[in-house]
């Protein structure tokens, strides 16, 4: 597949992976987290269903919305933007991550990107909820770097509930993942309520602490940047005026994970 669908592009992104980096917001999501902070990444484009020259997301829901929701993109159109940051990543040794949405669920595009990516020696690393049939994994493990892996809930029925879905593959696919000798960064997003309750991370810590290859453990503050997006998306919010947590609960939920012998960063 010489084509795909992104929603946004970052530059000099510095919690996404090692260094400098660029990151690539693929489109697409198969999880409905209540807290969703990229809502505009949740519609699945097709080629099949959205025409070659098409610059916006025309499912009914978002047909009457001038808001950019996503653009198709070739490899080679890619490949030419990450190129202008080639200096950034050999200097701070960053490179490309991949990201969404869910990278995953354009599981095509994303392998032609990273064996793109890797002609050109720039580094790549895949920001993931985990969520895919384990093939997808196995497909593009040789030209990954480094996976960022978010872990949300750890209880089968709560994950269900907020996630939309059940973690057994995810948490299947962590496990081979890290059997295989693959890097590794573990990424909680900290939802007031949700995922950051002392119940919930205490699990996910005792589930993680047989794993000594897990390079290190992001816990990701709450923060409210969706809420605009969901306005220009005519989107009802399921989760509004959550709060993000202070310095002192930080401290709290990252002294859980630190008698188990990880590195744990507050941020990515």
């Amino acid at each position: 597949m010489k084509t795909g669908y992104i929603f946004n592009i970052k530059r000099y992104a510095v919690h996404d992976g090692p260094g400098i980096r660029t990151t690539v917001f693929m489109q697409g999501c198969p999880l409905h987290c209540t807290w969703c902070h990229n809502p505009e990444s949740r519609p699945q484009m097709s080629p099949n269903l959205y025409p070659e020259q098409a610059q916006y997301c025309l499912r009914p829901f978002y047909r009457k919305i001038p808001y950019k929701v996503a653009w198709r993109v070739s490899i080679s159109e890619l490949l030419r933007e990450l190129r202008k940051d080639l200096i950034f990543y050999e200097e701070s040794g960053g490179g490309v991550t991949f990201s969404g949405g869910e990278p995953l669920i354009q599981p095509e595009f994303l392998h032609q990107l990273l064996l793109a990516c890797k002609k050109e020696n720039i580094h790549t690393a895949v920001d993931t909820s985990g969520y895919a049939d384990w093939k997808t994994f196995q497909n593009i493990l040789p030209d990954v770097d480094i996976f960022l892996f978010d872990i949300k809930i750890l209880d089968p029925d709560r994950h269900k509930k907020f996630v939309g879905v059940s973690n057994k593959k995810i948490l299947d696919n962590l496990d081979r993942l890290l059997q295989l000798g693959s890097r590794v960064i573990i990424r909680i997003p900290l939802i007031p309520g949700i995922t950051d309750t002392e119940t919930n991370l205490q699990q996910i810590a005792d589930f993680l602490k047989k794993y000594e290859e897990i390079e290190r453990i992001d816990l990701l503050p709450y923060n409210m940047m969706g809420e605009d997006k969901y306005k220009k998306l005519n989107q009802k919010q399921n989760m509004v005026r959550l709060h993000h947590q202070s310095d002192y609960e930080l401290k709290q939920i990252q002294s859980i994970f630190v008698p188990y012998g990880f590195e744990v960063n507050i941020g990515g």
